[in-house]
């Protein structure tokens, strides 16, 4: 069942979401495949899903960053977009991903986030932040 707060991320930012998955995404499209977007979260993903499959891209998810890591190198333009809940300790997560395939740009989005959660996600090179 979809959190009236993940759905609310997406209905009110729909077109910002999408610009900078587009940005990132079909500025990198290459003859090798379709973009991927990685959605690393413990809650809901089809609201989120719907805008990537609309724009033509793959998406995948996973419960953990480790989970993420286990896959492997895409060989086509990707990004991960983390979904911070109570359950998932996002700044941890980042800094996995971060340590690992520094090359993935990271989208965070969260309704439960503070500004402190948001700042450090930034320092730590996400590439936007949605709350």
């Amino acid at each position: 069942m979809a959190s009236a707060a993940t759905t609310r991320i997406f209905e009110e930012n729909p077109a910002n979401i999408a610009s900078i998955f587009g940005a990132k995404l079909d500025s990198e499209r290459t003859s090798a495949g379709v973009p991927i977007v990685f959605l690393i979260t413990s809650g809901e993903q089809e609201p989120l899903k719907s805008l990537v499959v609309r724009e033509g891209w793959r998406f995948e998810t996973f419960e953990s960053a480790r989970e993420f890591l286990a896959r492997p190198r895409p060989r086509v333009p990707s990004c991960v977009i983390l979904g911070i809940s109570p359950e998932l300790n996002c700044l941890e997560q980042q800094q996995t991903i971060v340590r690992e395939r520094s090359e993935v740009p990271i989208i965070v989005i969260s309704r439960y986030a503070d500004v402190p959660t948001t700042v450090q996600a930034m320092k730590a090179g996400a590439i936007d932040f949605f709350r």
